[in-house]
């Protein structure tokens, strides 16, 4: 029997970088193509500075997991 949560975590990660590898290279790449440049920067940095607390909360809760799986073991 294969193991699920493995599975679901592969899965889960794999669409999480398609999603940000397609919301880049495309969205990046429309703006650049539409409007220029220097608009394809800025949009480039409004992506990151709006990423970055997804980012965060994700480093968080890892943390979280972390400190639970040292409880575990102990």
């Amino acid at each position: 029997m294969r193991d699920l949560r493995k599975f679901q975590k592969q899965t889960t990660r794999g669409l999480f970088i398609g999603f940000f590898i397609l919301l880049f290279v495309v969205g990046i790449g429309l703006i650049g193509i539409i409007y220029g440049y220097r608009a394809a920067l800025m949009g480039i940095l409004c992506l990151v500075i709006t990423s970055a607390p997804m980012g965060l909360v994700w480093l968080i809760l890892r943390f979280m997991e972390w400190i639970v799986r040292m409880q575990q073991r102990n």
